[in-house]
Formats: C-alpha cells, sequence, structure tokens
C-alpha cells in the first residue's frame, strides 16, 4: 500500500510513523486509519517498536469530518467507527511490540485518544489534549471513555469530557496521563531515543508485558494472578529469558534478540 496520508521511515529496529495532512492539523480520515492499520500491521512483523507522531504543528485534530454528509437519510454517527476507528484502536492494543507517542501539538478528539493509548507518552510543551465530542453533540468514543476513567479517575474524565477544556500536557502530566513534557526541540530524538531503548530489548517479553497491563485493566486480582502464571510460562521459554539470566550471572550487559 502506498502512503498518501502517512510518512513511514524505519531507524534501525524502530518504526516511525507520522500523520501528515497538515492543512486539517492531521485530521484523522477513513483514509489515514487505512494507512495507520497498514503500517501497524507491517511494523509488527519487521521492526521491534514504532514511534507515532504529527507532521507540522498538531498531533492530530480529531476525525476528519469534511466529506461526511450529515444530512443523509442513512447517516450513521457510529459508522466510521466500527469500520475504522475501532479497529485502530484495537490494533494499538494488541500491537505485540512497544509504541511511544509522541505529541508535538494539539491532540484532540480522538487524536487525543489515540495519543494517549501508547505505551509511553511523551509531549512536547506546546502540546494540549482536548476532548471536543461534546461540542459537535457526540459522545466519547473510540474507547475514550475506557481509557480516561482507568488513566484519571472518574472525576478528571468527567471534567474533560464534559467541559471540553484543553488539558496543557504539564497539567496531563500532573495528573498521570503523560510520561514526560519536553521542549518542542527535544521532543522527537527522546522519542526515538526510548523507543530504541525498547527495540533492543526482549520483544516477545514487551509483548507480554503490553498484554498484561490491558489485561490488567478488565480484571480482579485473582484474575490477575492467574494469568501471570500463564505468562511467565510463556516468556520463560524464549531465547531471550535464557540470555538475560546467563548476562546477570555473568555480570554483563544482555544483548536480546527478540526471540
Amino acid at each position: 500500500m502506498s502512503y498518501g496520508s502517512i510518512l513511514v521511515n524505519t531507524i534501525g529496529d524502530v518504526a516511525m510513523i507520522r500523520l501528515n495532512d497538515e492543512k486539517s492539523l492531521n485530521a484523522a480520515s477513513p483514509q489515514m486509519v487505512e494507512e495507520l492499520l497498514d503500517a501497524l500491521g507491517k511494523a509488527a512483523v519487521s521492526r521491534r517498536a514504532v514511534v507515532l507522531t504529527g507532521a507540522g504543528r498538531a498531533f492530530c485534530s480529531g476525525a476528519n469530518l469534511g466529506k461526511v454528509d450529515f444530512h443523509h437519510p442513512d447517516y450513521d454517527a457510529g459508522a466510521l467507527l466500527e469500520s475504522h476507528f475501532n479497529p485502530l484502536m484495537m490494533a494499538i492494543r494488541e500491537l505485540p511490540i512497544p509504541i511511544v507517542t509522541a505529541v508535538n501539538g494539539p491532540a484532540v478528539g480522538v487524536g487525543s485518544t489515540i495519543a494517549l493509548a501508547g505505551d509511553l507518552v511523551l509531549a512536547s510543551e506546546a502540546a494540549y489534549f482536548l476532548q471536543a465530542f461534546r461540542r459537535i453533540g457526540v459522545a466519547p468514543d473510540s474507547g475514550t471513555a475506557y481509557l480516561l476513567t482507568r488513566s484519571v479517575g472518574r472525576a478528571r474524565a468527567m471534567e474533560m469530557i464534559l467541559l471540553a477544556e484543553k488539558i496543557s500536557s504539564q497539567k496531563a502530566f500532573g495528573w498521570g496521563l503523560i510520561n514526560r513534557v519536553l521542549p518542542p526541540a527535544e521532543l522527537e530524538g527522546a522519542a526515538l531515543t526510548m523507543a530504541a531503548e525498547l527495540a533492543a530489548g526482549p520483544t516477545r517479553t514487551l509483548a507480554a508485558i503490553r498484554k498484561s497491563c490491558w489485561h490488567a485493566l478488565d480484571t480482579d486480582f485473582r484474575g490477575q494472578l492467574e494469568n501471570d502464571r500463564v505468562v511467565q510460562r510463556a516468556v520463560g521459554t524464549t531465547a531471550d529469558h535464557r540470555e538475560g539470566v546467563a548476562a546477570f550471572f555473568a555480570k554483563r550487559p544482555a544483548v536480546f534478540t527478540g526471540t
């Protein structure tokens, strides 16, 4: 697939994916979502980490509604969720490699949700997060309420969604929504450095860590203990586990191959 609304390049074992529709501030069109799904699928089998960021001054200004006919008798506000945005969010959740989001500017609506779904979320000092759904008379979608209530609790999630106010990157950091706030000039380099470190790690174990953390959102303590037992048995069979143990006893850095 050739891409028209995203840019993809590789730096070592890291896939760098950039939303690239500066005219719309990288609004997520169906085409962009399809390209993202394709790029993430390819990265999952050929790379060991992903960085997702935006071109220009925005990360993503939300869903691109420019070609939607709101007056059509068959208009269904949820149709694109079923066909595009829900599959994208599930693809991010189920990705077998770590994903770092580098939020370089405004992240609005579903753009905010995509940004906050990263395993590690870095944001520019110039970035902000805005849950703007109520401004156009729709409910939060694409897993927004799920992610926010579990990240910052019901009260702050309600504040973000009901008031639809901008949340600065500094406030988002203070709330525990994101991991780091950086000067704009340092953001991309920091994200790539972090992703490269993850890409050099025990890839299958990192995939298991991702799954365990997502699993923990939906289970009780006993369920998590049972899941931990299954996961540990699986990662214990990897070459990277054997290398990690050998390196520990030899007092040397481990060299992980992702197997």
